[in-house]
């Protein structure tokens, strides 16, 4: 496998100074390896070097043909949504707590970089959701989300009642503080805290987890990702609610709304060196045992 990288753009956490170190010695290796290097404007802080040039999150992918993501998988996300802008590779390197998708550690980061950026690597697909907000049949708000979509309450400390349908046909009504739609890679986010199962990546799947239902034996479900969800509402008087697609937040929704939730067409192509093993990612992020 033989890549034709160029250019390389940075993306970091930009709310944490200790990763300046760990960037510095990514720019150096890059630089070693002669790669020419953009570097996103809120990340340009931590580095003293006036030839990288800066650009914002929005345009990055427009100078270069990979992402580097430093950071936790909030910083990944970000990046995810420069990768599948401008269909460009993407590559995670963990500064953060946890970091289920960033995968390459910052000990290990030059060695696989290097193995990575001479072809040798494994390439993975992950797709977004795409939701839309309807009003009187039009479409008031679109947004895509790589881990999960949210509909919860908000300023409110009422219960919100939430009607769901997949592919038109009546799944149930409950009163919860919300639902989590999630993709498998969302799984391990936000759905999992709720109790939700944890979904390989390469399962073309979606899990439905209710948050705090009224009725205990609604329970987390998981449908087959070509499906479209419509989410709509019960109340009789006007609620408040939120949804959130990843860390984007669509405030204000009526009780007259309807949410629906699709598979994009977007994806990103994560690039992991050729030791990547999600089941080992498991186990070390959730302190399971390590023995045979």
């Amino acid at each position: 496998m033989i890549t034709q990288f160029k250019t390389i753009g940075i993306i970091g956490k930009p709310s944490d100074p200790s990763i300046a170190e760990t960037l510095i010695t990514l720019l150096q290796f890059l630089k070693e390896q002669n790669y020419d290097i953009v570097i996103a404007n809120n990340s340009k802080q931590f580095i003293d070097d006036d030839l990288i040039k800066a650009y914002s999150l929005e345009t990055l992918g427009n100078y270069c043909d990979l992402i580097i993501a430093a950071g936790g998988d909030g910083t990944f996300l970000s990046a995810a949504r420069c990768s599948a802008r401008y269909n460009i590779p993407i590559i995670g390197i963990n500064l953060g707590r946890v970091g289920f998708l960033v995968d390459i550690s910052p000990e290990k980061m030059c060695e696989s970089l290097k193995e990575i950026l001479a072809g040798n690597y494994n390439p993975e697909q992950r797709y977004f959701l795409n939701t839309k907000i309807i009003r009187d049949n039009k479409i008031i708000h679109e947004e895509d989300a790589l881990n999960e979509v949210v509909i919860h309450r908000w300023v409110t400390p009422s219960m919100i009642e939430i009607v769901t349908h997949i592919n038109g046909q009546f799944l149930n009504s409950q009163r919860s503080d919300g639902l989590i739609i999630s993709t498998p890679t969302g799984s391990t986010a936000y759905a999992l805290s709720a109790g939700g199962p944890i979904l390989h990546p390469a399962l073309n799947a979606l899990v439905l987890v209710p948050l705090n239902p009224h009725v205990l034996s609604n329970r987390p479900i998981v449908i087959n990702d070509n499906c479209e969800i419509e989410i709509s509402f019960c109340q009789t008087k006007q609620i408040n609610a939120q949804v959130t697609c990843d860390y984007l937040e669509i405030p204000e929704v009526r009780i007259s709304d309807k949410i629906l939730i699709t598979k994009a067409a977007t994806a990103i192509q994560i690039l992991h060196p050729k030791s990547y093993d999600f089941f080992d990612i498991l186990r070390k992020k959730l302190n399971w045992s390590g023995g045979h």
